[in-house]
């Protein structure tokens, strides 16, 4: 089965994005190679709001799949993605279920929320920026009950001072995917 592996950038106050949703306070680390990251994935899980923001400049590669979580946007006027409204959970355990290379929930602390609420998650991959922003969008929002994590590994990139950390759900207390 394949993982769904959040990986995402947070300020050291836990936001993935700014008050006004923007990203230009990450740092591009010249010691994180983005292309190799890129190359374990085929397939990226994307809220409406990330989507709407990043648009193209998700790191994805041409021939990667992306599905976007939306109610509202309408599937005719976006070439290039799928739209997924209803029927979220059985989507994404059709997509885990496939064959392929790992699943990567690009964006969005709430649809990371809605899948960890369904044991639809398997890692949570932080890059801790040393910025404090004091507002934005939060790492994670609508957890239905606490979550255990276990660390897998963690770096520090000297650069820019970065500390990436990789955490395993422990699935044992969380809905199981089935």
């Amino acid at each position: 089965m394949r993982r769904v592996r959040y990986n995402c950038a947070m300020s050291l106050d836990g936001y993935i994005a700014d008050a006004d949703e923007g990203y230009d306070w990450i740092p591009i680390d010249p010691d994180i190679d983005f292309e190799e990251l890129s190359s374990q994935f085929d397939t990226y899980l994307i809220g409406r709001r990330t989507y709407e923001v990043v648009g193209e400049a998700s790191p994805h590669r041409q021939e990667d799949r992306q599905f976007v979580f939306s109610n509202s946007l309408k599937q005719s006027e976006h070439t290039g993605i799928t739209i997924i409204g209803e029927n979220w959970i059985e989507a994404v355990r059709s997509l885990r279920a496939e064959e392929g290379k790992d699943i990567w929930l690009f964006g969005g602390g709430r649809l990371f929320g809605s899948l960890c609420n369904e044991g639809l998650v398997d890692t949570v991959e932080v890059s801790v920026i040393p910025v404090l922003l004091g507002a934005g969008v939060p790492l994670v929002a609508g957890l239905s009950q606490p979550v255990k994590l276990v660390l897998k590994e963690q770096k520090v990139y000297q650069n820019t001072g970065t500390a990436l950390l990789v955490y395993e759900l422990d699935k044992t207390d969380v809905a199981q995917d089935g």
